[in-house]
């Protein structure tokens, strides 16, 4: 027990953190979806409603994501077991994207939006690897003979 991670701890972080992310995408693209829809922007054509609901729309879907991430955190997290193998795929799709999203947003937004999305992506790492393969339980069980393994 000596070189465990605290493992609890680290998937509720992880979950807090996602939950308020995803509130900060939908907060963001609805701010998105007015600015486009009052300053009548258009992208190649495409009717202002239609890219504000595009913006609706795909941090609704982003936004919905992180929240499914942060509820298989806090589950696992109040279970103290390991996700299973589709939730822990999702968390594996969600530590790539917030690995590549800081790769792109240290050069478009900076050095502090790089740094939350390292924070996000450590906190991911970190629970996936604390959760990760089950110890063996030959390993934990006695000798077959009585004596102490």
């Amino acid at each position: 027990m000596g070189g465990v991670v605290a493992r609890r701890p680290v998937a509720l972080a992880a979950a807090v953190v996602l939950i308020l992310e995803a509130a900060g995408i939908l907060l963001l693209n609805w701010i998105l979806s007015i600015v486009v829809d009052r300053q009548q922007m258009s992208l190649a054509g495409l009717q202002p409603r239609a890219m504000s609901a595009g913006a609706w729309i795909g941090g609704g879907v982003f936004g919905a994501f992180l929240a499914f991430c942060a509820v298989v955190l806090l589950r696992s997290a109040l279970r103290d077991r390991a996700p299973g193998g589709f939730s822990r795929i999702v968390l594996i799709a969600c530590a790539v994207v917030h690995g590549v999203l800081g790769a792109f947003a240290v050069g478009l937004v900076g050095w502090v939006a790089f740094l939350a999305l390292m924070v996000v992506l450590a906190l991911l790492v970190l629970t996936l690897v604390a959760y990760g393969e089950p110890r063996d339980a030959a390993a934990d069980a006695p000798a077959a003979d009585g004596a102490p393994a």
